[in-house]
């Protein structure tokens, strides 16, 4: 497993993580991200490989609830990763940008929020996964599915600190 793809399959979760149009703030699942989150999870590979994940998140969520920008670093025994995004709602559609510091990788993401979840896509020049991502009040899950990667699967869980 490459350390590249790794922070590849980091960045999205970063994508994920979006707020919702000044009008549907307070239904919006995206105002209830702002803050600090920690917690772990599990990257498995293709060839079987199973490693565990330490990760901090920041969501500043801004402009009533239509910006978001996200920190994450995330690592294991074996890799780290520190990405970055910054995402805008509307009207149920999400967009933005994801970067990741350590590796210069970037892309963008797009996709569709409603209620407590998300799913989008995000891509890059050589790398793109579907994502998932439930917030339910102090949980999060985040479900990151590579293509073209030998990372398969990320998962993650995190509480609100």
């Amino acid at each position: 497993m490459s350390g590249s793809s790794i922070a590849r399959a980091g960045l999205l979760l970063a994508v994920l993580w979006l707020p919702g149009s000044a009008a549907q703030a307070a239904t919006s699942p995206f105002t209830a991200m702002a803050g600090s989150w920690s917690g772990g999870g599990v990257i498995d590979t293709s060839d079987g490989g199973r490693e565990r994940l330490r990760c901090r998140a920041a969501y500043d969520v801004g402009a009533a609830g239509t910006q978001l920008r996200l920190n994450l670093r995330c690592a294991s025994d074996s890799y780290t990763f520190d990405l970055a995004s910054d995402v805008q709602y509307r009207g149920g559609a999400i967009s933005g940008s994801w970067s990741e510091a350590s590796r210069n990788a970037s892309g963008s993401i797009s996709g569709r929020a409603a209620g407590d979840r998300i799913e989008a896509s995000a891509t890059g020049p050589t790398f793109s996964a579907a994502l998932s991502l439930t917030t339910r009040g102090r949980r999060q899950t985040v479900s990151i599915r590579p293509e073209g990667t030998n990372i398969r699967a990320v998962s993650l869980a995190l509480d609100r600190r």
